[in-house]
């Protein structure tokens, strides 16, 4: 048994023990992570679940707070310009890539707000998309509010300048540059039902998924659990070898 007390082997028991607790911690990182996404998939529900209301009344009432708005539905009045649309890359309709198309509506006092009219095919590449045209004079829409979108860290970027045909992603700063009204500081998904035509809307959210993060955890404990009962045979066979050497 002094074998297994050399500064070997309780530099082997440090490390066992400090990797243990690590993944022991990665485990209950990731059940944290899931709590979180489960109150977020709460918020989000139940701002959904809310009538629609106009999106100018909406945006007063969030004080410049625009991510509390997420998921809220909202109605905006005004006319269509597909003359400015901007067609945002890598969407996937069925396993089909394609684009999505994010059409200004321009209301009263010259305001507008972005709205994700759906999915057209990839061919439909030129703006503005024909085969997509929005209706002509006013319309009421009623989408599902979103904030701006962000560059991530690795995420490709759009040119800082130049009028844009095609951008990765919906971001109202950047597109507000090549447009000659105000956009509202959030966009809108619309909420039409789907047809057989283009632009086939975007789904609407849904707020069942969990994530991998109870996967993740469980995997994070079973490598906890069998590090230690690995070490611990481990153990009992180095020092059942030493006992038969001592043994005389």
């Amino acid at each position: 048994m002094r074998r297994l007390l050399t500064p070997r082997w309780v530099a082997a028991h440090l490390v066992v023990v400090a990797l243990a607790i690590l993944f022991v911690n990665l485990g209950l990182w990731q059940l944290s992570r899931l709590e979180e996404r489960r109150v977020e998939n709460m918020v989000g529900e139940s701002r959904y679940a809310q009538e629609p209301e106009d999106l100018a009344d909406l945006l007063e009432g969030a004080d410049d707070d625009y991510q509390s708005l997420e998921f809220r539905r909202a109605t905006f009045t005004g006319e269509f310009q597909p003359s400015d649309e901007v067609l945002i890359r890598s969407q996937v309709h069925q396993a089909v890539a394609g684009f999505h198309v994010i059409t200004p509506l321009v209301g009263e006092g010259g305001m507008a707000v972005l709205v994700n009219r759906g999915w057209v095919p990839l061919d439909a590449d030129k703006v503005p998309v024909l085969a997509a045209s929005p209706p002509g004079g006013e319309v009421t829409v009623t989408g599902w509010v979103r904030p701006t979108q962000t560059r991530a860290s690795l995420g490709p970027a759009d040119p800082d300048d130049g009028r844009l045909v095609t951008m990765s992603r919906v971001d109202i700063e950047r597109m507000q540059q090549q447009m000659p009204y105000e956009l509202e500081p959030v966009y809108l998904s619309a909420l039409d039902e789907a047809t057989n035509g283009l632009p086939i809307p975007a789904p609407a959210p849904i707020f069942d998924e969990e994530g991998p993060h109870l996967g993740y955890a469980i995997q994070w404990f079973s490598f906890a659990v069998i590090g230690m009962v690995g070490y611990f045979f481990l153990l009992r066979r180095a020092a059942r070898r030493s006992l038969a050497r001592d043994t005389p």
